[in-house]
């Protein structure tokens, strides 16, 4: 990697984590994409799982009493049965369409938050935790960006913007967990690389979380989730270009 990569790089990671300091989530939407057009998907997911993992703890550990532990125990199930599905294919799935399924995720998560921006969100059943945990954990696992199918649930459930944030984090803690075990057992984390790389950059992330955290409360939910689909309805095209080149 060329200086210039190193500061596209350390661009990408400070931009994701102010945006988890301030949301609690969109840390992976926004890093994996784009981290994605430098660097091999395989090096790039598990890279993020480990920052993101020590986000959830900083987060988790700052609102640990404001975490609503029974929705993360209602989607907890689910989501050990999606990761391990997911890691399967990330290590099995040919790279292009892979990138293409990324970009279009991201796409279609970021279209689904400008069309119904300023609705109120309405409960939903407890039901729902199912799904929404079966497909949060196969798409963290197989792309690192588990975060949309849970948010889109937790949203319609808790409508305190602290306690939504906190309870993010609980879940990613536990979710992360389960995923460096996944990880470790198929060999993506034996990666003398991939450690050095962890460790540069978490100051990045951290200083970004602080960061974040700050402007936390000065921003509504609506104008954070519109900022972040700006961003995604560009990085999702862009992995388009990546893997069309």
């Amino acid at each position: 990697m060329s200086p210039a990569d190193y500061a596209y790089v350390g661009a990408v990671l400070l931009g994701a984590y102010f945006i988890r300091g301030i949301s609690g989530f969109g840390s992976g939407l926004v890093a994996v994409p784009l981290l994605a057009l430098k660097l091999p998907l395989t090096f790039v997911v598990p890279l993020i799982l480990l920052t993101d993992f020590t986000a959830s703890l900083v987060l988790g550990g700052l609102n640990f009493k404001l975490v609503a532990w029974p929705e993360i125990r209602r989607l907890l199930p689910a989501g050990l049965i999606g990761v391990a599905a997911g890691t399967l294919l990330l290590v099995s799935l040919p790279k292009t369409p892979m990138l293409i399924g990324l970009g279009s995720f991201v796409i279609l998560f970021a279209l689904r938050n400008l069309i119904f921006a300023g609705r109120e969100p309405r409960p939903i059943s407890t039901w729902w935790a199912w799904p929404a945990g079966l497909t949060g954990g196969t798409v963290g696992a197989l792309f690192g960006t588990g975060g949309p199918p849970y948010v889109i649930y937790l949203s319609h459930r808790l409508f305190d913007k602290g306690q939504l944030r906190a309870t993010f984090s609980g879940l990613f803690i536990l979710d992360g967990l389960s995923r460096i075990v996944s990880f470790t057992i198929s060999g993506l984390l034996l990666d003398l690389n991939l450690l050095w790389a962890y460790l540069g950059a978490m100051p990045v992330a951290l200083v970004a979380l602080w960061l974040g955290s700050h402007v936390h409360s000065r921003l509504s939910n609506a104008q954070m989730m519109q900022l972040i689909s700006l961003i995604l309805l560009g990085s999702g095209v862009s992995l388009y270009f990546k893997a069309l080149a």
